[in-house]
Order: structure tokens, then C-alpha cells, then sequence
């Protein structure tokens, strides 16, 4: 779980407009530091079942939510690419 003050940095960070806390930047920002986060707790636990189910669930959504915005917009998707290193 994310710490809500690191929460809302990355949201700062992310934000497309001044009240934005659930654009889809907003929420693969959030996703990509948990997955971080988690994969960082995993190589410490390696018999953590329960959280490497959660990994992959929060690897298929933010997949869903890349997709969705290239399909929808794709400059912001490019920019998030590369604004996120993800590509």
C-alpha cells in the first residue's frame, strides 16, 4: 500500500488538470509505483502467493488502462510512455 502523501505526489505529478485524481495517467502512475513496490517486497518474500496474485492483477490493469488511452488518445499515450519509462 501506498503511504497517502506519496499518493498524492505522484497525483501532482500527474495530474492532467488542477482537480484530476482519476485520469488514466493518473492511475497508471499509481499502479506502476505499486507494482514497483510490490515487486520490491516479493524478492524479499518469494513464497508470497497472495501478493504475486495482486501483482499480476495490478499488471493486467494498468495493461487495460494503456491500452484503453492509446486506443483513445495517442499522443497523451506517448507522452505517458515516455514521461513513465515504461515502454
Amino acid at each position: 500500500m501506498l503511504a497517502t502523501k506519496k499518493k498524492q505526489v505522484i497525483i501532482k505529478k500527474n495530474q492532467v488538470h488542477d482537480k484530476d485524481t482519476g485520469s488514466t495517467e493518473v492511475q497508471v502512475a499509481v499502479l506502476s509505483v505499486q507494482i514497483t513496490e510490490l515487486t520490491k517486497h516479493l524478492k524479499k518474500h518469494k513464497k508470497d502467493n497472495h501478493s504475486r496474485r495482486g501483482l499480476i492483477k495490478m499488471v493486467a490493469d494498468r495493461r487495460t488502462h494503456l491500452k484503453y488511452l492509446e486506443r483513445k488518445d495517442k499522443a497523451r499515450y506517448n507522452a505517458l510512455m515516455k514521461k513513465m519509462n515504461l515502454d
